[in-house]
């Protein structure tokens, strides 16, 4: 009777053991996809504000469009990690009051490299809006994961710093997008 109460405790630990174990590498994955997923946000932005700034230099918009632009690609360029967010946003806003102006699409429509160009960056930013969206979904799992019960009991999560949402105004046109 005592052998199988020891037995039976023993397999009880191995399994939760088992358990514990996989928990942590579960943790331990999603920070890593969470790390992969900033990485190719900061891709996307970069690509976006290259684009941005291709436009901004290219002459087929007005000079007084083209120096609002090109500044706020400098400003997003330049921003720190606590301003980024926002310096991003601005761009977005740059990008829409471009993109949005009366007749600017008339007046592309006849350049064939204009209309190449502006496409480019509609893309660029269609690709930070599925980064970002991505990417904060990844963080809210995370987070999620890290406020289990037995993740802070026992600091599954080791030392890695808990991920942050990264919330910008992403959307070049009026309303939100449905995905």
């Amino acid at each position: 009777m005592i052998w199988t109460i020891v037995v039976l405790a023993v397999l009880v630990l191995v399994l939760f053991g088992f358990w514990v174990s996989w928990r942590a590498s579960r943790l331990d994955r999603l920070h890593n996809r969470v790390e992969s997923a900033r990485t190719a946000l900061d891709l996307a932005l970069v690509r976006r504000s290259s684009a941005a700034a291709d436009l901004a230099s290219s002459g087929m918009i007005d000079p007084a469009t083209s120096l609002l632009l090109a500044d706020a690609v400098r400003r997003a360029r330049q921003a720190g990690p606590s301003e980024l967010g926002l310096a991003e946003s601005d761009l977005t806003r740059a990008l829409r009051a471009t993109l949005d102006e009366p007749g600017f699409r008339t007046e592309l429509a006849e350049n064939e490299g204009a209309t190449e160009l502006v496409a480019e960056v509609e893309a660029a930013s269609h690709q930070v809006y599925l980064a970002r969206k991505f990417y904060n979904d990844l963080a809210g799992r995370t987070l999620d994961d890290r406020r289990r019960p037995l993740a802070r009991v026992l600091h599954l999560s080791g030392t890695a710093r808990a991920p942050e949402f990264f919330d910008i105004d992403d959307a070049l046109t009026g309303g939100d997008r449905s995905s």
